[in-house]
């Protein structure tokens, strides 16, 4: 058994959320048991993947989206009250990590989609609120892009979308995982080969052929899964407690 609150600490200050303005409070938004032995870990706070985590024993569920977004003058929908009531009915705690899971240089999906494409991680870029959250990762010898997608269809589980027209061999790419398009033209102006994000936007296949840069959506989900199951994993090492990533797939 460990205690969720050093366990919650300790990803706090690893992810240094302080450092990071977000759209969800980052670190604990459900208080629950004190004492854990399981942690859950997965990408969304969804009914399916709380009961999920839940079902397998988890008195702690860290997720990288949080299940508080914003502000809202209608007050808890009820979908939000029914993933709150699992929780506290089974009196587990939540934790989630957004942006500063994005932007970790070691655990964070970005530096892992690197690692796992076998690029070299380089300069940040993908500013969101002031921060940048992804890297350009860098090959040493140029990969054609057909086995470039090949990699990255291994690596996420998932055949990606692909807008623009880059270049037939790739060097370069920015990486900013789930829904970045936005990021596009700080990617194009950073001559880079080709961009990674999650989900697709009507403007990139156009800007991005204008550009001369692959424009590549693998998936909001598919593209988060790395961080989230890492920070498992380090937590269960560090603390002595089991972990188990649950998978709630989403076609987005």
């Amino acid at each position: 058994m460990a205690a969720a609150d050093e366990i919650v600490s300790f990803c706090d200050e690893l992810l240094e959320i302080e450092s990071f303005e977000d759209m969800t409070p980052n670190g604990r938004q459900v208080p629950g048991a004190r004492e854990v032995s399981k942690v859950a870990t997965g990408v969304t706070p969804t009914l399916e993947m709380l009961r999920g985590g839940l079902e397998a024993g988890a008195e702690l569920i860290l997720t990288h989206h949080g299940l508080l977004w914003g502000t809202s003058e209608h007050g808890l929908t009820p979908g939000v009250a029914n993933r709150l009531r699992a929780l506290l009915d089974a009196e587990a705690t939540l934790a989630a990590y957004h942006l500063p899971l994005d932007a970790h240089p070691e655990v964070g999906n970005n530096a892992l989609l690197c690692e796992g494409l076998g690029l070299e991680r380089g300069d940040p870029i993908g500013e969101v609120k002031g921060r940048p959250v992804g890297f350009v990762g860098r090959s040493a010898e140029p990969v054609p892009f057909k086995d470039f997608l090949d990699r990255l269809e291994s690596l996420v589980g998932r055949e990606p979308l692909v807008q623009g027209d880059g270049p037939p061999e790739i060097r370069s790419v920015a990486v900013v995982s789930g829904a970045a398009a936005s990021s596009l033209t700080e990617a194009a102006l950073a001559g880079v080969d080709a961009f990674l994000t999650g989900e697709p936007a009507e403007h990139a296949m156009g800007e991005a052929s204008e550009a001369g840069v692959h424009f590549i959506a693998a998936g909001h989900y598919a593209t988060e899964t790395l961080g989230i199951r890492r920070l498992g994993d380090l937590v269960a090492d560090r603390f002595g407690v089991e972990h188990q990533f649950i998978d709630a797939p989403n076609p987005v």
